[in-house]
């Protein structure tokens, strides 16, 4: 597995070694032991999944408390996926990392507990895997606004993005809950 760090050195896109044939491939999406040797020494106790068309816009979202960690990768499609870190003791705080996840390139990418997470649809549709490292608390869940200035994502948009109420609602950066 090749690892590297995004500019959110805590950010991680995870390449797995993938095996193929003339059947196909195969690769190991989660393997509790190479993941720790990679920094990585997640305990997941959800696993999620999502399918959105193309211009849907989900998050920013975290959990105030019960962060999560959370370990994402496309199976169908292609999306534009987000992490920004909310933690004030951070050098980084306040910063964004969009990296491409699809099912073409394989890519996974760590976004550790104290990040916002959210993604982008770039394809006519997207299957959305991602594992959790704590539950979803309803009363704990926060939406960071998508398009904020203050955090300068540049998101690949094309037409208007398309958002349930609490996303288009979301909480300006400088109104947010963050962490220590």
């Amino acid at each position: 597995m090749i690892v590297t760090a995004t500019a959110l050195p805590e950010v991680l896109v995870l390449e797995p070694r993938v095996f193929t044939d003339e059947r196909g491939y195969f690769f190991e999406s989660w393997n509790s032991r190479a993941f720790a040797d990679a920094g990585i020494p997640a305990h997941f106790v959800q696993d999620n999944h999502s399918r959105s068309r193309r211009n849907v816009v989900r998050g920013l979202h975290y959990q105030i408390e019960h962060a999560q960690g959370k370990l994402v990768r496309v199976v169908s499609g292609e999306v534009f996926d987000v992490a920004v870190d909310l933690r004030r003791s951070s050098p980084h705080f306040g910063r964004a990392v969009g990296v491409v996840l699809s099912a073409e390139n394989q890519k996974m990418m760590w976004v550790p507990p104290g990040f916002a997470h959210g993604f982008l649809t770039l394809s006519d549709t997207a299957d959305f895997l991602y594992k959790t490292t704590d539950y979803w608390f309803r009363e704990h869940e926060r939406t960071l606004l998508w398009n904020d200035p203050v955090l300068g994502i540049d998101w690949p948009l094309v037409g208007a993005p398309i958002l349930v109420p609490k996303d288009a609602g979301g909480t300006p950066f400088a109104a947010a809950d963050c962490y220590a």
